[in-house]
């Protein structure tokens, strides 16, 4: 048990200071670009019945992902999260090669540099693009360096800003589809029939075969909005009453899903046509939604600049909540001995301060976008991280395959646990057999037309992966884990060290404040 470094409880000092408000919200927390603009790219590239299938598709596998997660969060509430779960029920070289693998290091620059180009919607000086990174990656510091409870009050309020965007985006498609705009102009399915349902990149003359492979092409793009759901996870050990409020998340992230993502996939493909040319004007600001596109065409002038100003907030916020989540899967690490102790340092109030302030060093990568000759750089950063983020999804799925069939040979009872979904261990075998799929034909296009680069960029994260695996299998010489031999214990908090009894809403305020955070 020592050398696996299960019970480490003396080295972890962080605290719980995030409270059922924080982690409601922090499903949220990591909503970016991807959803607000890159609904125009799904549209574009599949058509409306093609991009709604795919975030259909993608949305199940993202749901499928965090129960997993959020049940064997539930047993363990503690620091090192699914890299640790990996190193505890599948193998510890598994967890090792996961945990190098996390792309949450690299996103920050790449949500940093995202809200720098929002900002041009204002600003079209790029001259003053290294000012706004140089305040924006210092912002994002300063918030994690002031401790969770400053970072759970501004993601908070981050997240109460996309989620009233994303709200107000979908009222207001649905009173322009219906003829509400100063147009009064009905829109209803009209686009669905015209120019049509379906599309598709043009890579083969069968027009059956091409729509396929349009779906196909936005499954990655709908997978980047999904990324970074399991937040809620990372952020278990220092959450009040844990296994109570990450549970409750967990429970309502299905609603939202439907809400936020599906519904909003759906309006957006009532409001402008895949063949429009604002689609492909690919400025990465507001006026490539697909919402502002069809708002100036209703002849509403004042949104598009507010819309901008929310999906910048967005943007700061997921970079804010990815800055995070490295920082504290770099502590959990260094706390099971898989990093340097040194980053398991705390100030007094359970700051991991080394962990916080080595990540925030890769934020500095985004001034690579600042110039042209580092920006080729760059984007292989972007692609990659949003690949490897289909190998994370896929790792928590697989543990939590192994840690059912270790429930399952120990006898132990599932459904005591604080959350536990009776669709398992379907759902996870689904997870792990979609994320397989996503991540072999993510590139499909290069064998169209040949191009080494994003050959590269597509594939390359495979070879990646298992070199760390085998190599860390190799190095450590540690087998797989047999079912009966998995430890459930070792280390794991009882329910009543972590939480508390749960005080009944005394009032009508209450109950509401509860029903929705």
């Amino acid at each position: 048990e020592n050398r696996n470094n299960f019970d480490q409880s003396d080295l972890d000092r962080v605290q719980r200071r995030l409270k059922q408000r924080h982690v409601q919200m922090s499903i949220a927390g990591t909503i970016g670009t991807g959803l607000f603009l890159g609904s125009g790219s799904a549209l574009e590239g599949a058509g409306p019945l093609g991009a709604l299938l795919a975030y259909l598709l993608v949305g199940t596998v993202a749901y499928s992902t965090l129960c997993s997660i959020g049940e064997m969060t539930a047993l363990a509430p503690i620091s090192g999260t699914f890299p640790h779960f990996a190193a505890r029920w599948v193998q510890p070289s598994f967890g090792a090669a996961v945990s190098s693998f996390s792309s949450t290091s690299i996103t920050v620059p790449v949500e940093i540099t995202a809200a720098t180009i929002l900002i041009t919607f204002w600003d079209d000086n790029h001259k003053h693009q290294a000012g706004y990174t140089i305040v924006l990656c210092f912002l994002v510091c300063l918030i994690n360096v002031f401790g969770v409870r400053y970072f759970g009050e501004s993601e908070f309020v981050f997240s109460i800003i996309k989620l009233t965007l994303i709200t107000g985006l979908i009222f207001c498609g649905l009173i322009i589809d219906l003829g509400g705009g100063p147009d009064h102009k009905r829109l209803g399915f009209t686009y669905w029939k015209n120019p049509g349902a379906l599309a598709g990149p043009g890579l083969v003359k069968n027009k059956a075969t091409d729509h396929f492979l349009g779906w196909v092409s936005v499954l990655v793009q709908a997978g980047f909005s999904f990324q970074g759901m399991e937040l809620v996870a990372i952020a278990a050990s220092e959450t009040e009453n844990p296994r109570r409020n990450i549970s409750k998340a967990v429970r309502r992230v299905f609603w939202r899903i439907v809400i936020f993502y599906i519904l909003g996939i759906l309006i957006t493909g009532m409001l402008v046509p895949y063949n429009d040319p604002n689609l492909l004007n690919g400025n990465g600001t507001a006026t490539q939604s697909p919402y502002v596109i069809a708002i100036r065409r209703a002849g509403i002038h004042t949104l598009p600049s507010i819309i901008n100003a929310a999906i910048f907030t967005s943007a700061f916020s997921a970079g804010n909540s990815f800055l995070f989540c490295s920082s504290r899967i770099l502590y959990g690490l260094a706390v099971r001995g898989q990093a340097p102790r040194i980053f398991t340092y705390c100030t007094k109030n359970g700051l991991p301060i080394v962990a916080v302030l080595t990540c925030c060093c890769f934020s500095l990568l985004s001034f690579m976008n600042v110039s042209s000759g580092a920006a080729k750089v760059f984007n292989w950063f972007v692609n990659l991280s949003t690949t490897s983020g289909f190998f994370t999804w896929w790792s928590i799925c697989w543990t939590y395959i192994q840690f059912w069939r270790g429930h399952k040979a120990q006898g132990l009872d599932r459904t005591k646990l604080a959350y536990w979904n009776p669709l398992q261990p379907g759902l996870a075998i689904w997870g792990v057999f979609w994320t397989t799929i996503f991540i072999l034909v993510n590139g499909y296009k290069v064998f169209f037309v040949w191009n080494t680069n994003d050959f590269l960029t597509a594939y390359i994260n495979i070879p990646i992966f298992f070199t760390l695996w085998i190599g860390w299998t190799l190095y450590m010489r540690l087998p797989f884990w047999r079912p009966r031999d998995m430890d459930f214990v070792t280390g794991i908090p009882s329910v009543e060290e972590t939480d508390a009894p749960e005080v009944p809403p005394r009032n009508l305020t209450e109950k509401i404040f509860n029903a929705i955070f």
